[in-house]
């Protein structure tokens, strides 16, 4: 049976990392078999930030390159060599950062790295939609809501979804656990057994449950 950890999270008030879960549900029984990631887009888009070009030049040794000053959020703007024709003073854009992993239409990682690019540094790369596995789109770099502010992960402007699945082997007298809710249950149980926290238990929302008509009547014969 497949448990998505951010579903089970949004019945159980928990700040846990997935293999202390697992741990705890595993010596209650709900033996956990495997623990798989998943990512609504390969990468999560970790390392990229939305950016404001601050400053954008000409570069004195490539007529197709500008030199831009890019603010990520961190105080210092960074420098980054751009070679998007439409990339200008003003602009937000999706910034990945050094050490970001960006991957191809075929999954295939890249890393983005400090380089010098004709004799400038460049710090970073200014992303258009396809180099972050969002379209196929190449037709220069993303100009993004002028309200976002710089250093805002890309993944929450997105909306990418990161989760963590537990793989969990359960056994036919275990019919109270085949609900995210009855995982849920137990794992709190768990826990208070194990470090003797009181978990808040949340249980599920019926704001948007509606009944339309309560006066129906049912003709019963016998």
């Amino acid at each position: 049976m497949k448990i998505s950890y951010n579903w089970l999270k949004q019945f159980i008030n928990i700040d846990l990392k997935s293999e202390d879960a697992a741990e705890v549900l595993t010596d209650l029984g709900l033996e956990v078999e495997g623990v798989e990631k998943f990512e609504s887009l390969k990468g999560g888009l970790e390392g990229v930030v939305i950016g404001h070009v601050l400053t954008c030049l000409q570069h004195s040794n490539a007529d197709k390159l500008k030199v831009t000053t890019v603010d990520i959020g961190l105080g210092d703007p960074i420098q980054i060599v751009c070679g998007a024709s439409n990339v200008a003073v003003g602009q937000k854009v999706p910034v990945a950062t050094i050490g970001t992993k960006l991957y191809d239409k075929e999954g295939i990682s890249f890393e983005i790295k400090k380089g010098k690019i004709r004799g400038e540094e460049s710090h970073g790369m200014i992303c258009a939609e396809d180099e972050l596995g969002l379209s196929d789109s190449h037709d220069g770099i993303m100009v993004l809501d002028s309200s976002l502010q710089p250093g805002t992960p890309a993944a929450e402007v997105f909306k990418i979804e990161t989760d963590e699945v537990f793989e969990i082997g359960l056994t036919p007298n275990r019919s109270d656990a085949m609900s995210h809710w009855g995982v849920a249950r137990d794992l709190r149980a768990g826990l208070i057994q194990k470090d003797g926290k009181q978990h808040e238990l949340i249980t599920p929302s019926i704001n948007k449950f509606k009944v339309d008509k309560r006066t129906l009547k049912f003709e019963i014969q016998n």
